[in-house]
């Protein structure tokens, strides 16, 4: 990282979209339940969805990236790019 790059304290990083935010990323299914510990066990090497308020919290699984896409413009969330 470059020295001169200054970051964001987390408890502020944390805040950023205030519920109006989210981001859409690939999740494996061996990797589902840290973000859903909730989750039934399901089948090994499968590719899903997640959809995940800015601050890091899950919303939504689902299968594909247009229902995850879907359910943050029927809860009025703007999705952004993350890299």
């Amino acid at each position: 990282m470059d020295s001169n790059m200054k970051t964001m304290p987390d408890h502020i990083f944390e805040r950023l979209g205030g519920g109006e935010i989210a981001y859409i990323r690939p999740v494996a299914s061996d990797d589902v339940q840290e973000l859903f510990p909730q989750a039934p066990a399901m089948a090994s090497g499968l590719e899903l969805w997640a959809l995940l308020n800015a601050d890091g919290t899950p919303i939504v699984l689902t299968d594909s990236r247009a229902a995850a896409l879907a359910n943050a413009l029927e809860n009025d969330l703007e999705t952004v790019s993350v890299h």
